[in-house]
């Protein structure tokens, strides 16, 4: 559906729609989540305006919202206490679920283990504070309540949370270490990829340090200044090392287990004792015995 705004004064985008098509403005809001309409071929969010003579298109429909159901799918917890739950996520593995991952996601597992979840995301992503790839292995947190939830996305905003990275990546890395500062948004001629840009992008600012090097990689620890989609995959692949098996940012994948990237440790402060700790998590089987044979 293809039509030409026709309005005497600015006006949201949610609200026009609203008037001039059969969707409810909550639907249009998460329509735009999903990508599904588009301003002068552009993707938008729901608090943008329109004037007489722009051009929307709704290019899809909204993928019905998808009920959470518990699933005994085992856990690799790390820490638990009342307010938070610390999960070793395999490579593999969707936080929530979505498009094509209806079943198996992290939220189905861990609402089979426990009711004790935060709503703050409502019913599609309780509990989950941040998230980590499909393919990412490693530490992840989930709030047990709104409170602790609450706290701990401030945290997260406020970069009082640190985390880190292995990763094993393309190319022989000269530098022991570098910083890579360059801001992140994404990419207008595929949606599904994100790429360093200076238009519609957010700053974005990895740390990275050399473990090891081999005859054709280097493993790498990345520390996250910032959070953003894709984050360490988009940076080292703009600086001509990408990730090994990336099907995304990389140019060949030669194993099954997806790209070689690890959440190994995190730091942070319990949101309501307010103690301080620090876990680590060794690398999967998989990510180990590749570099153990390099």
């Amino acid at each position: 559906m293809k039509f030409e705004v026709e309005t005497e004064e600015k006006i949201r985008i949610d609200k026009y729609l609203s008037e001039h098509t059969e969707y409810s403005r909550s639907v249009i809001q998460k329509m735009m989540e999903q990508d599904c309409i588009l301003l002068n071929g552009k993707t938008v969010t729901s608090h943008a305006t329109v004037k007489n003579g722009d051009s929307i298109e709704i290019v899809k429909e909204l993928e019905s919202v998808i009920s959470n159901a518990p699933e005994d799918i085992p856990l690799d917890i790390v820490f638990e206490d009342e307010n938070v739950i610390l999960i070793n996520k395999p490579s593999g593995m969707v936080v929530h679920p979505g498009s094509g991952n209806h079943h198996g996601t992290l939220v189905n597992a861990v609402l089979g283990y426990t009711d004790s979840l935060s709503d703050m995301n409502g019913e599609e992503r309780p509990g989950i504070v941040h998230r980590i790839d499909k393919d990412t292995s490693g530490l992840i947190l989930i709030a047990k309540n709104n409170k602790a939830h609450e706290i701990l996305a401030d945290d997260f905003k406020n970069k009082r949370i640190e985390r880190k990275y292995i990763a094993l990546v393309k190319g022989v890395l000269p530098h022991n270490h570098i910083t890579i500062d360059a801001p992140i948004g994404r990419d207008e001629k595929n949606r599904k990829r994100m790429c360093v840009t200076e238009k519609n992008s957010k700053h974005a600012v990895t740390h990275v340090n050399v473990l090891k090097r081999y005859e054709h990689y280097t493993l790498v620890e990345c520390v996250l200044e910032t959070g953003r989609t894709h984050q360490i995959r988009v940076h080292m692949a703009y600086i001509g090392y990408p990730l090994f098996n990336d099907p995304v940012y990389g140019k060949e994948v030669l194993e099954g287990f997806g790209q070689f990237l690890h959440s190994s440790e995190i730091t942070f402060e319990e949101p309501i004792t307010k103690e301080k700790l620090h876990f680590k998590v060794n690398l999967p089987k998989e990510f180990q015995d590749y570099i153990d044979h390099l």
